[in-house]
């Protein structure tokens, strides 16, 4: 479960946060040491962090850090009372009852789930008892990834107090030889820069920060609550034309990024999308950035410039040089720009694909760019057929790369598309700086230097990919697997290539070649089995049927024999006898929960009744346990007793239901209650005569049994779990949930279990969840509306609080008026797959600002 957090968005390596209830009389993390190694390129990070209960009862201590997306965790322990507690790592199936069982009990489920734009969450919890000290030890493993002629090791910290024994230890150790090494970063500049000791020797670095407790205070983002901020250890090693090749227990890995060669002419296209849902900024930063990339084409590169929205708009029908008339031209044609319309990515990209495939150029580099914000709403809308046709178009010849602009896009429908087409996908996501994350992009694959890469190994077995389709300048390939018997004897490498007109070969890499063993006998066959498992779960994406499940098989398997966290594993932390055991989960990117959103909808778990008042658990909260906070006294039960009656009605066999609402926050989200199956405003657009409103269910904590939306006065649309329903004036059509809808003022496209609905500036995505056998809808709005007239449940900005006191009651203060809360939790039913998120719990009009009346409707 969340505590009081920050949040915290960093692109790099790690982040490591320790926190609990934000009482510093409480509790101590005396030692909180961040140790990483780099070896090849490889990074294990150990992050561990000591904290004392200094309190004369039991107290709940809670780990909570954030690490990359692309890092596997491999190890996770708790030392107390000379006990260690290890966590395993299990099939995903497996660990699953356990967690559902932790969630149903209303208990602290632990999960690993997406924050911001390169992070993932881990967090754990253990009752720690008086004047007791407990140790959490996390290690996690990451290849490092070589962009614009650099590696990046990021690491942020915020302990949330300062911290007497703080240290970072950083040490790199390339057999190439490191070629220069810097260190930037919030954390490295005015009173903090003394505090960081840099050494480089050749093929070795060390990097240690270790800023006092008076440091802490002092930097620029410090205070009362210590530390906050990011060290960035920039690096990049020498390179010759062959690469360099490390061996280690009958295993290799092979980096190969030769420098010096010819940058080769590229033929590029730009597939923009311009429908509705780009309205506003996101339409304005890809006009900032598209002309900044024209301003970067080299004169004998060759582009092409379209945009889409059910139709399409071309620049010019043909790829043309990019000259300086050109280049005038297509600038001019970007800033006209304007969102309007559907989105038909089908017809957009296969135009794309058309055009390359019409312009060959011998000795050349082709590369198709999509960027696009959402579904496809028009024309072909089946995503698997449009991956079919976009495959069959581009059939190998050049890469594909997809760029989904925020958290409204199928991510997973692109990332695939990118997939089969020799490409990746990369999110964009929206904030002030979008324009330099599409810039920063296209820099990536700016200057092709070979293309159609054939990595050849003899002697060897069990390779990762070999077979590449182009090498960018300042890029890296990398190729691990399993020397045979062995024998370095027949282990012979060789690198076939096209640069421009000529096919190249690299075959003198026995000089770069080196043995690691008296370094670690398991350190080269874990950057193989990181390699081998993140490629199958690539391919498992692509796949369906028998093949699918064999290629999730075998990463399955090595992902439990290297205690790797992968999407298809889990972590089961034990704990001391008679506390919850947790069940830590990985996602695939595109199916976490972005911190940035801003208004959500969440219902809690059941409140249990008939039982003793000091068992009964109030929304997740546990009165008289030490689960929350320190074990409470009287005054605190009479306080909880207080808010139970005016904010917490039990629900009892016979009695109102209860649904529960939750408003994201930066901090920890607030929730509150509505009582009732009464009908509610969900959206108001007067402007855009579109008005929405749901009918609560009677199940406890559930949804909305239906939702009406108003178009105008002559077209609604109704929709309940099973059925759409359609009424255009007289005319009432009945529809499934998998039909596409269409009308002069809305469209619907039902898939699976959600029915997004875009009308003007607005979209909006109701999931059909479950609950006891019983479905439900879920409303989440995906592009809100720009006027400032909205009113409604799902255009509420959750309000700007401070937490003002934690003991004996809880009170925060909003608008300098102070509002007594407990801590609770909700189950978050925004997202396909529902997560259990802690809560500040108040009463509707204090969430609301306002009365609960104003956001009733009598009819539907």
């Amino acid at each position: 479960m969340e505590r009081a957090v920050v949040q915290l968005t960093l692109i790099g390596l790690l982040l490591a946060l320790v926190t609990t209830l934000p009482n510093k009389a409480d509790w101590d993390i005396y030692s909180f040491h961040i140790n990483s190694t780099v070896a090849s390129r490889y990074a294990t990070t150990v992050i561990t962090s000591r904290v004392a209960n200094r309190m004369d009862e039991s107290k709940e201590i809670e780990f909570h850090v954030r690490i990359p997306k692309n890092a596997f965790i491999s190890k996770f322990r708790m030392f107390m009372d000379g006990q260690v507690y290890d966590g395993v790592v299990k099939a995903k199936e497996q660990a699953q009852k356990q967690y559902a069982d932790a969630v149903s009990r209303g208990q602290s489920a632990g999960i690993v789930s997406s924050v911001g734009r390169t992070l993932e969450e881990f967090k754990t919890s253990v009752t720690v008892g008086a004047h007791k000290k407990i140790t959490f030890e996390l290690t996690y493993e990451e290849l490092l990834k070589r962009r614009l002629g650099k590696y990046e090791l990021q690491i942020h910290a915020r302990p949330m107090q300062p911290v007497k024994d703080f240290k970072v230890d950083v040490y790199i150790n390339e057999k190439a030889g490191i070629n220069f090494i810097e260190v930037k970063g919030g954390l490295s500049t005015k009173a903090l820069a003394n505090a960081i000791t840099k050494t480089h020797a050749d093929k070795q670095a060390w990097v240690y920060f270790y800023p006092t407790e008076d440091q802490q205070k002092t930097c620029n983002s410090c205070g009362d609550q210590g530390i906050d901020g990011d060290l960035v250890i920039v690096y990049d090693v020498n390179r010759d034309a062959s690469g360099d090749i490390k061996r280690s227990s009958g295993y290799f890995i092979h980096h190969f990024a030769p420098s010096g060669l010819p940058r080769i002419p590229k033929n590029v296209v730009f597939v923009i999308d311009q429908s509705g849902s780009m309205h506003g900024r996101k339409m304005q930063q890809t006009r900032i950035a598209l002309i900044h990339i024209l301003n970067d084409l080299a004169e004998d590169d060759h582009f092409g410039l379209i945009s889409f929205d059910s139709n399409i708009f071309h620049w010019k029908r043909e790829l043309v040089q990019a000259n300086k008339n050109n280049l005038d031209s297509a600038k001019q044609f970007a800033q006209n720009i304007k969102d309007r319309g559907a989105t038909d990515i089908n017809r957009a990209v296969l135009e794309g694909a058309r055009m390359l495939n019409a312009h060959p150029r011998e000795g050349s580099a082709s590369i198709l760019i999509l960027l696009t914000d959402g579904d496809p709403t028009t024309g072909v809308t089946n995503l698997k057929t449009i991956q079919s046709n976009v495959k069959g178009a581009i059939a190998g010849k050049f890469p594909l790369y997809c760029l989904g602009f925020g958290f409204d896009v199928n991510f997973e429908f692109l990332q695939k598309m990118s997939l089969q087409n020799n490409g990746v996908a990369r999110r964009i996501y929206e904030d002030s700086d979008a324009d330099l994350q599409l810039k920063g992009f296209y820099e990536e694959v700016a200057t092709p230097l070979l293309t159609d890469l054939t990595m050849i190994y003899l002697g060897v077995t069990n390779l990762t990919q070999t077979n590449f389709s182009q090498y960018y300048n300042g890029s890296e390939i990398v190729v691990a697997g399993q020397i045979t018997d062995n024998n370095i004897e027949t282990f012979t490498p060789q690198v076939v290539a096209v640069s421009g007109n000529r096919e190249i070969m690299f075959s003198d890499t026995n000089a770069t070649m080196d043995s690691t063993e008296t370094v670690s006998d398991s350190y080269i066959q874990r950057v193989w089995a990181y390699l081998t498992v993140k490629q199958l779960l690539d391919k498992e994406l692509q796949l369906s049927g028998p093949e699918k499940e064999k290629v999730k098989k075998e990463a399955l398997e090595l992902s439990l024999k290297y205690s790797f966290v992968t999407p298809l594993t889990s972590m089961v932390v034990t704990k001391p006898q008679g506390e919850s055991t947790d069940v830590l989960h990985k996602p695939r990117e595109g199916g976490g929960t972005p911190m940035t959103w801003p208004t959500r909808l969440a219902h809690a778990p059941p409140t249990k009744t008939g039982l003793s008042r000091s068992a009964q658990t109030l929304g997740g909260f546990d009165v008289g346990s030490s689960r929350v906070g320190p074990v409470f006294h009287d005054a605190v039960d009479d306080a909880v007793r207080d808010v139970q009656m005016t904010m917490m009605p039990i629900a009892a066999t016979h009695g109102p239901v209860i649904h529960r609402f939750l408003l994201q926050t930066e901090n920890l989200t607030l929730c509150f209650d509505v009582t009732g199956d009464v009908s509610l405003k969900l959206l108001h657009h007067p402007n855009q005569e579109l008005y929405v409103n749901g009918e609560l269910d009677s199940i406890a904590y559930g949804g909305f049994r239906k939702i009406a939306i108003h178009f105008k006065t002559d077209q609604h649309v109704e929709i309940d779990p099973k059925v759409i329903t359609v009424r255009d004036g007289q005319t009432v059509t009945i529809h499934s949930r998998q039909d596409h809808i269409t009308a002069e003022s809305f469209t619907v496209i039902g898939r699976n279990r959600e029915i997004d609905v875009s009308t003007g500036d607005t979209r909006m995505v109701i999931l059909i969840q479950a609950k006891d056998g019983e479905d439900f809808l879920w409303p989440v709005l995906r592009q809100h509306p720009v006027d400032s007239n909205v009113t409604g449940i799902l255009a509420l900005k959750p309000p700007v609080y401070e937490e003002v006191q934690t003991t004996p009651s809880a009170k925060l203060k909003i608008k300098d008026q102070e509002i007594d809360v407990i801590r609770s939790d909700a189950t978050d039913h925004s997202i396909v797959s529902p997560l259990t998120r802690d809560c500040w719990l108040m009463s509707a009009e204090s969430a609301l600002q306002g009365r609960l009346d104003d956001f009733i409707v009598t009819q539907l």
